[in-house]
C-alpha cells in the first residue's frame, strides 16, 4: 500500500492510518502521507488505465488499493473549450471542467467515492456527513450503492430541491436549526462520541484526496500539459488546496513539466471569509455569518481557510467575491454562452472569473480553467422570477407567423420557405432527393 500514514499540514506531526482528522499537537488538519517510492513503483507497473473512465484511473495516486466493486463511476468529466464565454470575458483561451454531470450532479461524488471506499476498508459500519446539500446527495447515492446506512445532517432551511435529491436514495436526513457551522459542530460531537464515519470530519483526510483528481483530469485532458491559471469556488477551502496539491504531485513525479498553475478562489460576497482575509493581508480567517443564495458555499468558518490562503499566495493567485445579483448573471451567462446550467456555486465562479479578469489578476493570454462544480437543477429556486411565461399560439402555422412578425426579439432567423416538398397529410416529412 502506498499510504504511509497521516501528517499534520501545519506542524508536520505524523500519525498512523485511522479515522482521525485533527493533529493532537497543534490541532491542525491532517492529510494523507504517501510512500512516494511505492507510488512510483505502482506507476511503473500499473500506469493510468485508459479503460477506466472514472477517477479510479488515478488510483496509484489515491489512498485506496482497489476500485470498489460497487462504485458509481464518478469523475473523468468533460473539459470543454469555452470560446464564446472567453470572448465575452476577454480571455484568449478558457476551458470549463464540467462536474455537473457526475452521478449525483456535483464534484462531491469524487470526495465521497474516496471516503466511502475508506470506510469500507476500515470496517466502519455507518457513514454520515454535515452538508449544505451537494455532499448529502452524493453520500446518500454512494452509501445506497455500497449498502451502508447513511445519516445526513443539514441546515433545517436547506433548499427543497436538495432535500429531495438526497431523500430519494433512502438515507436518514436530520435538519438542524442554524447555519452550516451549527450543523458541523453537532456532527463533530456525534463523530467523537459514536465513531461514525463522518466523511467530511473524521474521514476528511481521505475524503479530501478525491478533489486532486480534478487536477489530474485537467492535465490529462489538456494533453498532459498544465494550465496557467485555475479558478475554484471555495466553501471550506479544501477544493482549491487539493487541486493545487494534485498539480504539484504530477510535477514532483515528473509526469508534467513547467510551473504549477496559479490558483484563484471565488466566493459569494455574503459568505467570503477567505476573500476578506486575502484582501486584508491576513494569515488567518475570521468567521462570518453566511447570508447568500449560494448555499453550497455558505460555510462561515472554513476548515481549510488558512491553507486556502496559503495556496493563493504560494501560487500567485487571487480571490474575488461577488454579489447575489452577479451570481444570477453568472449562471445565465454560462448557460447562454456554453450551454451549461450551473448551480449558484457555478454562478459565483463565472462572475468571479469576470471580475478577476477585469481587475487584471488574470491576464488575457493565460490558459485558464474554470471549475463548475454543481448542476443548476439543484438550485432552480434561486432563479425564480428570472424567466417570463412563454407566449402561447394556436397550433396553426398562420398563428405562429403572425406572432413571429410582431415580435422583433424573436426574429433571429428570416422566415422563408425551405424549398422542401410539403409534408404528407399523415405527418411524415419525406426526405429530399
Amino acid at each position: 500500500m502506498s499510504v504511509a500514514g497521516l501528517v499534520c499540514s501545519l506542524c508536520g506531526e505524523r500519525f498512523p492510518v485511522s479515522a482521525q482528522y485533527v493533529c493532537t499537537e497543534c490541532f491542525g488538519p491532517l492529510e494523507v502521507a504517501y510512500d512516494w517510492e511505492a507510488v512510483r513503483q505502482r506507476l511503473t507497473s500499473e500506469p493510468f488505465p485508459c479503460h477506466t473512465s472514472s477517477l479510479w484511473r488515478y488510483r496509484a495516486l489515491l489512498p485506496v488499493n482497489e476500485i470498489p466493486p460497487n462504485d458509481l463511476g464518478a469523475g473523468f468529466t468533460p473539459l470543454h473549450p469555452a470560446e464564446r464565454l472567453a470572448k465575452e470575458i476577454g480571455l484568449e483561451e478558457l476551458w470549463i471542467k464540467n462536474d455537473t454531470v457526475n452521478p449525483s450532479y456535483s464534484f462531491k461524488d469524487r470526495v465521497v467515492a474516496l471516503a466511502v471506499a475508506t470506510a469500507q476498508q476500515m470496517g466502519i459500519p455507518v457513514v454520515a456527513c454535515a452538508s449544505t446539500g451537494n455532499l448529502a446527495s452524493a453520500l446518500a447515492a454512494h452509501a445506497a450503492r455500497a449498502g451502508l446506512p447513511a445519516y445526513l445532517f443539514v441546515p433545517a432551511d436547506l433548499e427543497p430541491e436538495k432535500i429531495l435529491g438526497a431523500a430519494v436514495y433512502g438515507p436518514h436526513i436530520i435538519g438542524v436549526k442554524g447555519t452550516y457551522d451549527d450543523v458541523n459542530r453537532l456532527s463533530i460531537q456525534i463523530a467523537d462520541r459514536y465513531g461514525w464515519g463522518f466523511v467530511n470530519i473524521n474521514l476528511r483526510p481521505f475524503y479530501a484526496e478525491g478533489s486532486k483528481t480534478l487536477a489530474f483530469e485537467t492535465v490529462e485532458q489538456l494533453g498532459w500539459d498544465l494550465p496557467d491559471h485555475v479558478v475554484v469556488p471555495a466553501a471550506g477551502g479544501s477544493l482549491a488546496t487539493k487541486i493545487a496539491k494534485g498539480f504539484q504531485e504530477l510535477l514532483d513525479l515528473g509526469l508534467v513539466f513547467g510551473e504549477r498553475p496559479r490558483v484563484s478562489i471565488a466566493q459569494a460576497a455574503g459568505c467570503a471569509p477567505i476573500v476578506r482575509a486575502w484582501e486584508a493581508g491576513l494569515d488567518h480567517v475570521e468567521p462570518v455569518r453566511p447570508q447568500t443564495i449560494a448555499r453550497s458555499l455558505a460555510i462561515g468558518n472554513p476548515a481549510d481557510g488558512v491553507l486556502a490562503l496559503k495556496t493563493i499566495r504560494e501560487t500567485g493567485g487571487a480571490a474575488a467575491a461577488v454579489t447575489d445579483e452577479e451570481i444570477i448573471e453568472g449562471i445565465r451567462l454560462l448557460a447562454r454562452t456554453e450551454g451549461i446550467f450551473a448551480e449558484t456555486a457555478g454562478g459565483v465562479t463565472v462572475a468571479a472569473l469576470r471580475k478577476l479578469v477585469a481587475q487584471g489578476h488574470i491576464r488575457p493570454d493565460e490558459r485558464t480553467v474554470l471549475y463548475i462544480t454543481g448542476n443548476g437543477y439543484k438550485t432552480v429556486s434561486a432563479l425564480e422570477g428570472q424567466a417570463s411565461a412563454p407566449p402561447v399560439v394556436e397550433p396553426r402555422l398562420a398563428d405562429f407567423e403572425r406572432w413571429y412578425a410582431t415580435h422583433s426579439s424573436a426574429q433571429a432567423v428570416e422566415l422563408r420557405p425551405a424549398g422542401f416538398p410539403a409534408a404528407s397529410q399523415g405527418g411524415v416529412h419525406p426526405c429530399p432527393e
